[in-house]
């Protein structure tokens, strides 16, 4: 006799352990689903991912449901853990940890290349209001949309909140950044039904306690999916094969934008004569920091071939 299927789509929500919840949407709004996936995924070299759309075999009943199917992706991320994003909202803190624009401009090429809008949060600018606004001028000529704030003193956050509202309906985003730079008290400030847990930061290492430790997403209303991440680390160009030197130029909006510009067509834009990119920097058009990622990357990704790991 052949085996019955019954297959539901959802979108995972939450992993942990091997156990997922998926959200299934039904007349009435939604239910939530606890179940395992199929082995085969690990012989594929893959695996679920929150924020995945799913096709679950209800067979053998909702209480031993498996996840048989991944649907097609539109993009996924090593850190966060996270796929099928719109945005990310990426938090630094103006001071207390120290601000690192060199791993923000590395995580905004990476999800510049895939698809990915990045959203610059500058947190606690209370504590240094000259960096706070030296930040903001980095990324607001980079191309991003920048918020500077603090939920201390509340500066700043109902701006933020009214951009989700009203340019976030239907799409997905999560919210990632250097652990202690203040993600959950940010999330708890926006949306305080979700009661996230917080941490501080050490006073002698400057990196903050990890109170997210897995990857929850959240519907936060009209129509928005919130992920709440851990801090991000696995951001090492040398190990791990994110893109390639030749998709570098177009990970850094601004130097995407004056492509075609140079007096070279084959211009690397480090340190040319004629470069639209080096003349923008020495214009003060293009923050010298960025310049700096841009180049630290090229001098990594030119070494490396496309068998390296």
């Amino acid at each position: 006799m052949e085996k019955m299927t019954l297959m539901i789509k959802g979108r995972i929500i939450a992993g942990v352990g091997g156990l997922y919840t998926v959200r299934v949407a039904q007349n009435d709004g939604s239910r939530d689903i606890s179940c395992r996936a199929r082995g085969a995924f690990r012989h594929q070299n893959t695996q679920p991912l929150v924020g995945d759309e799913v096709m679950l075999d209800l067979a053998a009943g909702e209480d031993n449901a498996v996840i048989g199917e991944i649907c097609e992706r539109k993009n996924s991320l090593i850190r966060p853990p996270v796929a099928n994003l719109d945005c990310v909202f990426v938090a630094m803190a103006a001071a207390h940890p120290t601000p690192m624009p060199d791993m923000t401009d590395k995580l905004t090429a990476i999800l510049e290349h895939n698809d990915i809008e990045p959203i610059i949060v500058i947190e606690k600018c209370e504590l240094d209001r000259k960096r706070a606004e030296e930040l903001y001028d980095i990324y607001s000529k980079a191309g991003y949309n920048v918020f500077v704030l603090s939920c201390v003193t509340g500066e700043g956050v109902e701006k933020i909140r009214a951009f989700v509202k009203n340019s976030l309906s239907g799409k997905i985003a999560a919210m990632a950044g250097a652990s202690g730079v203040g993600k959950s008290t940010l999330m708890n400030a926006l949306f305080p039904s979700l009661k996230l847990d917080m941490g501080d930061v050490s006073r002698k290492t400057e990196r903050g306690r990890h109170t997210t430790r897995a990857v929850t997403l959240y519907d936060v209303g009209d129509g928005v999916m919130f992920a709440d991440t851990p801090g991000f680390s696995m951001l090492d160009f040398e190990r791990f094969d994110f893109f390639s030197v030749e998709d570098l130029p177009l990970s850094f909006p601004e130097v995407n934008d004056r492509i075609g510009q140079c007096r070279y067509t084959k211009c690397t834009h480090i340190k040319e004569d004629g470069c639209a990119i080096v003349d923008a920097v020495k214009r003060g058009e293009i923050s010298k920091s960025r310049h700096d990622s841009y180049v630290a990357l090229y001098d990594i990704l030119k070494n490396k071939h496309k068998w390296d790991k």
